[in-house]
């Protein structure tokens, strides 16, 4: 039955396009942007994740990182992308589909980061709604779970305006900055309807070419 049918790719799957964002799976060649990044937007994010272990932003966590995102795409556990500018490719954050489960359940859970210099702008919500079309339609997947902190409002705005909604709450949901934190839990349906807002995104998936340069030794 299709229903119990995981996805297997031979190549990492594909470059998604939006109308301002770009989804591409990471590479090697991304380290310094991706460090960079992350560096300049350490205080800005600290919050709202898990501690980041020591060596995070060494290239050789990060060439173990790119090993581990090719080993659960092509296992159909999770898939990773860096949200790129269409205008001028710069790195903005990254935004994920994790924890893939099929069987009678063809679920997963989004997680995403905004560089701190990019934040507030609407490209994460362009991100997101980018990323919906190839998870519900490419992956097959009828439900994605996402859940946020509760004192984090842009996040809960995000959510609900890309059609997901609030089903619960989490008590120490998360270990989150070193402490076990209540999450504000939310889904959306393959069926539910995305706000047609100014900016809304459509999406279309390309090849992925570069994916070979994650295949080889490093």
């Amino acid at each position: 039955m299709a229903l119990f049918r995981t996805v297997s790719w031979h190549e990492p799957p594909m470059l998604v396009e939006g109308e301002t964002v770009l989804l591409r799976m990471p590479q090697m060649a991304d380290f310094a942007a991706w460090s960079a990044l992350r560096e300049r937007s350490r205080e800005f994010l600290v919050p709202w994740e898990p501690i980041w272990p020591v060596h995070d932003l060494t290239r050789g966590s990060f060439r173990r990182r790119m090993r581990r995102y090719l080993r659960d795409v092509r296992e159909d556990a999770a898939y990773p992308f860096l949200v790129i500018r269409r205008a001028d490719r710069a790195l903005l954050g990254g935004v994920s589909l994790s924890n893939v489960r099929r069987g009678v359940t063809q679920t997963a859970s989004l997680g995403y980061w905004m560089g701190a210099p990019f934040a507030g702008r609407g490209y994460m919500s362009a991100a997101v709604r980018t990323l919906l079309p190839f998870a519900h339609t490419t992956l097959g997947l009828r439900r994605i779970e996402a859940a946020c902190l509760p004192n984090n409002a842009p996040s809960m705005r995000l959510l609900e305006g890309a059609g997901f909604h609030r089903e619960g709450y989490g008590r120490e949901y998360l270990c989150i900055n070193g402490t076990w934190q209540d999450h504000v839990l939310y889904a959306r349906l393959a069926g539910d309807p995305i706000a047609r807002l100014p900016g809304f995104e459509t999406a279309s998936l390309v090849p992925f070419e570069s994916g070979r340069e994650m295949s080889g030794p490093r």
